[in-house]
């Protein structure tokens, strides 16, 4: 029995006919959808073709009044894949799908679903990895599958979203193929990928899997679970791996040495673990909170804050205000804000900042009003 569409995801295919048949009332895209079982595309054939939902008419017979009688719209299951309309306009425009205007309705389709030309490398998946180590960048991977309106989706909305292409082309390399072909199924394979579309954040040096997600992931959701990619490249993360080795490694060689040079070495590590302890709980100091400024818009700016908990904040400041003041805002909310350092990470048209407490941008030199940013424990 065929599987039909959830509410929620009634709303979703009706939004998106409603974008290619501008102009037509919901009503209108629920009688397509529902004449083609919630088959999008095939939705999509029926209006370019200028049928109506659920009926046909005859070129040889009318009515005595001039009306042709319906008939009713046949299907017939086709054996072997079919390809989807989506595919035919990326592989090629059919004179079929001409409109009275001379425009392809097909090119429409594929302006709209297009995949990103602009962000993706052209190479293979190991050439992509060699030049993301090269660039000290991550390499981001989008592994699609033709079939699911999920992967037309994440080109139309996520990919094409102007924040997320600065993000990638600052940060990132982008690396996209269908899942069936040859170098998609390496990549399902090794991954162990069991469905698509796909999202991959890869370190290029190892080729260890940071992050995945699957299925349809929206710009602004995306663009807040890769800011932690955005701070540094993979060479960094691997200094931090290396000097957190380090630390492991002199530790180990501290309790040996204890274990046999007696109480002596005992006691440089008793001493030496009491120093980092003191150093970790040393309370952090921050300006003074004043209270919040209720001014007109042109004195204020109000800036939220997503913390690493998944709480956002809001508060109005001054913008003549040092941005100081957001680290004793923030400070007075967390359990660790007193404890342990922190930085704010802001992403624009331009890219990403990353914003420490030693700045001395008031907020109207760092360009704040009405923005987003992360704050982000170092």
């Amino acid at each position: 029995m065929e599987d039909f569409p959830s509410s929620s995801e009634k709303e979703v295919l009706i939004s998106s006919f409603l974008e290619i048949a501008t102009g037509f009332s919901s009503d209108a895209a629920i009688n397509y959808l529902q004449a083609t079982n919630w088959r999008l595309e095939d939705a999509f054939e029926l209006f370019f073709a200028g049928g109506e939902p659920g009926t046909a008419f005859s070129d040889d017979r009318a009515r005595d009044d001039g009306v042709r009688p319906p008939i009713p719209l046949k299907r017939e299951v086709l054996y072997g894949p079919a390809p989807s309309l989506l595919s035919q306009c990326f592989d090629a425009e059919s004179s079929v799908w001409k409109s009275e205007g001379g425009e392809s309705n097909c090119s429409i389709l594929a302006s709209l679903f297009r995949p990103p030309s602009c962000l993706i490398y052209h190479g293979s998946f190991h050439d992509a990895k060699v030049a993301a180590s090269s660039e000290n960048r991550w390499l981001l991977v989008n592994l699609q599958n033709m079939e699911e309106f999920s992967s037309h989706m994440l080109n139309r909305d996520t990919w094409s979203n102007e924040t997320m292409v600065h993000m990638i082309q600052a940060n990132f390399v982008f690396w996209q193929a269908n899942h069936d072909t040859d170098g998609g199924k390496k990549v399902c394979t090794y991954y162990k990928l069991i469905s698509s579309p796909a999202i991959l954040v890869i370190d290029p040096i190892t080729g260890q899997k940071m992050r995945s997600w699957s299925g349809m992931r929206t710009a602004d959701a995306l663009l807040e679970d890769l800011l932690p990619f955005v701070d540094g490249g993979p060479k960094e993360h691997h200094d931090v791996l290396s000097r957190k080795q380090s630390v492991h490694a002199t530790e180990l060689g501290l309790r040996e040495a204890a274990s046999t040079e007696g109480t002596s070495a005992g006691d440089r590590i008793g001493a030496d673990k009491d120093i980092m302890e003191a150093s970790m709980n040393a309370k952090l100091e921050y300006l003074h909170l004043p209270e919040e400024p209720k001014g007109e818009k042109g004195v204020t700016c109000r800036v939220a804050i997503r913390l690493p908990d998944g709480r956002r904040l809001q508060r109005n400041f001054l913008r003549s205000d040092p941005i100081k003041l957001l680290w004793s805002f923030c400070s007075s909310g967390l359990e660790e804000g007193n404890m342990r350092r922190f930085r704010f990470v802001q992403t624009t048209s331009g890219g990403s900042n990353s914003l420490e407490y030693e700045s001395n941008l008031t907020f109207e030199e760092a360009g704040f009003s009405n923005s987003m940013i992360s704050m982000v424990w170092k």
